[in-house]
């Protein structure tokens, strides 16, 4: 229901009263009208302003808020903000209470009714439909007409209904009829003529002289009561102090499936380097497995000065491509192509490429730059020089990155540097890239992420940022408030069924899920995480799994997953042996125990399982083996259920006995039904709460089964569904 918001209404301050029992030398006097109240000593009470009456309703902890309402909430676009508050007054009369949005940019609001719960907390919910931040609230106010409704209701159960009752109620839909017609009315969106006349009438039928039993049974009507309410009496709502806000985005800002490679390594001749042409020819590949996001580290020109070696050694060798992380050469900086890769057209030609494949291309953000990058002679100001004079350079004791300098964000011409940093969003924004993967966000200040997300979504607010903050919670919370669309998260490091439960409980479960957008990936090129070097093939096919199925929004760094790369650098380290940020590699994309194929089943079902395409649905359940977790996913609706059940041991087989919480899964208890395993093909008849289940992690160290319910048709045919 559309309306404009209420005339005139504002927030009254009152102050406190003091009762005339507590204050003994007051004297009242009444002259005309007004009552005077002389007091000896005492300054004049300060009463709310003539006219104004407070109300009688509280609307207090609204849900979703996030830190007072200081950052928005996220949803994407056709997703519902779910909206509780608890609403009360004194008394026992009846309360209505709507929730108030719209988009920004709109000057009315449309209302939905809330509906309480229990203990004075109410809910509604709507819809946001467009790509726009939009904005909400709640309002609330006594229901006079449902109060009278009420008890008449129980005066008619105790047949102790007096004629006066009603005349009290055909007074009350006079008063209705009265707004309909136009003398206030703010929350219709009905025709107020033809509402208006039909009160009228039914407030005559309550006046008129038939039986008093026979006037209570109309005045009852749920038809009544409808009509009544679509004209409130809001002159003395209550409002919710603050107008709460939602950060409205696309879809695959909720769902996404990433995949990283470097270019560079991309060339079908050992060697060689990789070119932007051999990406576009990669495409087929990655559009094989189910991925829609391809991300590339930067494609910038690369420092020469103080480069790294192979396996980050220094000194260099003239040979050496070093890290593409050290940004910036006499050729270029970030808005440059590195010239080993092609040209600005071969680029276009990848976005365009990768487009028809249903493929998104994202780009590295990575504000920093080598002692080579243009900036450090044009703007010396934005570095931070130490007493000697030279440069300081990256470093996080005892390693050392000389070939990389940080940005020094508080100089005196920060504003020069924020707008070139917004530019170089822009510039790639021209070329068509949407998505960003930002390096170590948590190394630059709040603000300048606050600022920079809000001014390039001002003009574009299709974009996405992922949030690359492998730090402390507090600092990942932060930057997911401040407007980054996801967050890499400590999933890498969650390996035990304690560990990831807890984890994703603290992710989904809590206030964090209305602003931090978990991106689970099992490794990245800065992170060859311990399991993966030690648990073989039914690791790597089990922390897919764990990624693929707990989060909406995962990636893998590859070719090195889908090949199994486990060679660390050292024991103890997370470093790659032989690592591709500092030397070029070589791919063979056809060998036969890659797990390309098994990669591609388990994007295919959760492209095909809506319930796996949120984050917010997720339920673990009990099982009686700490080596086995099991949770599953559904839509609102229970159409679609999915079932995963995880072994996490990769060396030996583990069974089971699960217990399903068959009404929160839509299941009856006295009907079997089929789970059909995705991923092996295997078809299972359970029955009730309690079945058994056996994983070998040498053939299926996963299953991730879809929840079929039988269905009886008018013949006795049944079929799961």
């Amino acid at each position: 229901m559309t309306t404009a918001p209420s005339p005139g209404r504002r927030s009254v301050a009152i102050a406190p009263v003091r009762h005339a029992a507590s204050a003994p030398n007051i004297v009242e006097a009444s002259t005309g009208s007004e009552v005077h109240m002389a007091k000896r000593g005492r300054p004049e009470p300060v009463l709310p302003p003539a006219g104004e009456r407070p109300s009688r309703v509280v609307v207090e902890s609204v849900t979703p808020e996030v830190d007072g309402g200081r950052f928005p909430v996220k949803r994407t676009v056709g997703e519902r903000v779910v909206v509780e508050a608890d609403v009360f007054a004194d008394g026992h009369d009846a309360l209505a209470a709507v929730v108030q949005y719209r988009k920004e940019s709109d000057a009315t609001w449309t209302e939905v009714a809330m509906q309480p719960l229990a203990n004075d907390r109410w809910r509604a919910a709507f819809e946001v439909t467009s790509l726009a931040r939009h904005r909400y609230t709640v309002e609330a106010w006594v229901d006079p007409f449902r109060s009278w409704q009420q008890g008449l209701a129980k005066k008619v159960a105790a047949g102790a209904v007096e004629p006066v009752d009603l005349l009290v109620g055909a007074e009350l839909v006079e008063q209705a009829a009265g707004r309909a017609g136009g003398l206030g009315s703010p929350g219709s969106q009905s025709s107020g003529a033809e509402d208006a006349a039909r009160l009228g009438a039914w407030a005559a039928e309550l006046r008129a002289g038939t039986p008093v039993v026979q006037r209570a049974a109309r005045a009852l009507e749920e038809e009544l009561r409808l009509a009544v309410g679509r004209h409130p009496d809001r002159s003395h709502a209550a409002r919710y102090p603050r107008v709460l806000a939602v950060d409205v985005e696309r879809e695959r800002a909720r769902f996404s499936t990433w995949y990283e490679l470097f270019p560079r390594s991309t060339s079908r001749e050992p060697g060689r380097h990789g070119t932007l042409q051999d990406v576009v020819d990669r495409l087929p590949y990655v559009a094989s497995m189910g991925f829609d996001v391809l991300y590339l580290p930067p494609i910038h020109p690369i420092g020469r000065a103080f480069r790294k070696g192979k396996n980050n050694s220094t000194p260099a060798s003239p040979e050496d491509v070093g890290s593409p992380w050290a940004i910036g050469a006499p050729e270029g900086g970030h808005t440059a192509i590195h010239p080993e890769l092609g040209t600005i057209d071969d680029f276009r030609r990848l976005v365009a490429h990768a487009r028809e494949l249903g493929i998104e291309v994202a780009l590295d953000l990575a504000f920093q730059c080598s002692p080579d990058h243009p900036w450090v002679k044009e703007h010396p100001e934005w570095f931070h020089r130490r007493p000697d004079g030279s440069i300081q350079y990256a470093e996080n004791p005892p390693k050392k990155y000389q070939d990389v300098y940080p940005i020094e964000f508080e100089n005196p011409r920060w504003r020069e540097l924020w707008a070139a940093l917004l530019d170089v969003v822009a510039s790639w924004a021209d070329e068509g890239v949407r998505i960003f993967r930002v390096d170590n966000p948590h190394t630059k200040p709040f603000r300048f992420w606050e600022w920079l997300i809000a001014e390039a979504r001002a003009t574009r607010p299709d974009l996405i940022f992922l949030a690359e903050a492998f730090t402390r919670p507090k600092v990942m919370y932060e930057l997911g408030k401040l407007g980054f669309t996801q967050s890499y998260t400590y999933f890498t490091w969650r390996n035990t069924r304690h560990e990831l439960t807890q984890y994703l409980r603290e992710l989904t479960a809590t206030q964090a899920r209305e602003f931090l957008r978990p991106s689970f990936w099992p490794n990245t090129p800065d992170i060859l995480a311990e399991p993966l070097q030690f648990g073989g093939r039914a690791m790597f096919q089990a922390r897919l799994v764990l990624a693929a199925t707990l989060a909406a929004s995962y990636g893998i760094y590859g070719p090195p997953f889908e090949h199994m790369e486990g060679r660390a650098l050292r024991p103890g380290s997370e470093e790659y042996l032989d690592s591709e940020k500092y030397q070029l590699r070589h791919w063979d994309l056809d060998r036969p125990d890659s797990l390309r194929d098994f990669i591609g089943r388990v994007n295919r079902i959760r492209r095909e399982n809506p319930a796996l395409q949120s984050d917010h649905n997720l339920a673990f359940h009990r099982i009686d083996n700490e080596q086995l977790i099991a949770y599953s996913k559904a839509t609102d609706d229970r159409s679609d259920v999915v079932l995963v059940v995880v072994n996490l041991d990769p060396d030996h087989a583990h069974s089971g006995w699960l217990e399903l919480p068959l009404e929160l899964l839509g299941l009856s208890a006295d009907e079997p039904y089929q789970v059909h395993d995705l991923l092996g093909g295997g078809r299972y008849l359970w029955h009730g709460s309690r079945n058994y289940v056996e994983l070998e992690p040498k053939t299926a160290p996963a299953q991730i089964f879809r929840v079929r319910r039988r269905v009886r048709t008018e013949r006795d045919f049944d079929y799961f569904m």
